[in-house]
């Protein structure tokens, strides 16, 4: 669309900023809101919207995907995250699909890396010692540095980890589907070269998008291949780690920890034995959310809404076959 005035749909459990904001930024587009999941086909049919910036608030069980890609559809579905796979499948002739890769990428590398000290420097067990009035002279910290790390996913959160890998002297092993040489990674592989490399890493990062290919990816025989003091942190999808595998392996100390921000279903179960193991830290999906992110997620969508009506290609375009 050039020159034309949008009709823009905003699906967000919270609406209000973004809609303060679009008056800001484009007072005369037509503009609706819903913040909820019931009823949105009913909104979208009579609405008819030409785009639709979505948050997958909600998580992906009950996602209205039908109202979105059917019939009465936008022309651009924005993703306010970076997953899409709660779309899959789309036709990329109908419908384009973008997603916001890169917004939260700094703070899921964070995550990563705190994640890590707070195994390699025993948090818990300095805790432990404190509410014990304990005083261990013979305690030892365990370095980052000369360490390997693998990247499972060498897309923006995967290159931000890497970043900060090279700081902390770490040698940077990695994945992606077109293997090329990348700044900050010593050696890049195709993910068929998996098999051979769970075993080299300290420190396993899993960060590649959900697809049909990446599903139950870490399953037992990739646990079965990594170090027993490994330590692994996802920060992928839900279902990327095979959950009966990823259970057996902390149960039985296949490796030595791991830090989980995703799972198969979200929330995560109350009756899962993954919350008894004191080898894991579970976080409730929020390595990719800081103050700000909503914001930030959106300006993206508005600088892509000025190439869209600009008649200019949009950034972060989602290839459904790929996944990102």
């Amino acid at each position: 669309m050039t020159g034309e005035t949008p009709k823009i749909l905003i699906h967000s459990s919270e609406p209000g900023p973004l809609l303060a904001r679009m008056q800001d930024v484009a007072p005369d587009a037509t503009v609706e809101a819903s913040d909820k999941y019931d009823g949105l086909d009913t909104l979208v049919g009579s609405f008819r919207p030409d785009v639709v910036y979505s948050i997958c608030f909600a998580g992906r069980a009950g996602f209205p995907r039908e109202a979105l890609l059917g019939e009465d559809g936008p022309e651009w579905i924005s993703v306010g995250g970076s997953g899409a796979d709660h779309l899959t499948p789309w036709n990329p002739e109908r419908v384009t699909v973008t997603n916001s890769a890169g917004v939260a990428s700094a703070m899921m590398a964070e995550y990563t890396f705190g994640a890590l000290l707070h195994f390699t420097l025993d948090i818990d067990g300095l805790a432990a010692d404190r509410s014990a009035r304990h005083w261990d002279g013979e305690r030892l910290m365990s370095p980052l540095k000369g360490k390997t790390l693998l990247i499972v996913g060498l897309g923006n959160t995967g290159q931000a980890i890497a970043a900060r890998a090279r700081a902390f002297g770490l040698h940077v092993l990695g994945t992606r589907a077109r293997p090329a040489p990348m700044e900050n990674v010593d050696e890049v592989h195709a993910a068929d070269a998996l098999p051979d490399l769970w075993g080299r890493a300290d420190f396993i990062a899993v960060c590649t998008p959900l697809l049909p290919s990446t599903r139950h990816l870490v399953d037992a025989r990739a646990f079965g291949a990594m170090k027993p003091d490994a330590l692994l942190v996802d920060v992928s999808r839900g279902g990327v780690v095979q959950p009966d595998a990823l259970i057996d392996a902390m149960r039985n100390r296949v490796i030595a920890g791991a830090a989980l921000d995703v799972f198969e279903t979200e929330p995560l179960p109350t009756d899962s034995p993954l919350w008894e193991l004191d080898n894991t830290i579970i976080s409730p999906h929020c390595s990719a959310v800081f103050e700000g992110w909503k914001m930030a997620s959106f300006e993206l969508f508005l600088e892509n809404l000025a190439r869209w009506q600009a008649g200019e290609t949009l950034v972060n375009i989602v290839d459904p076959e790929r996944g990102y």
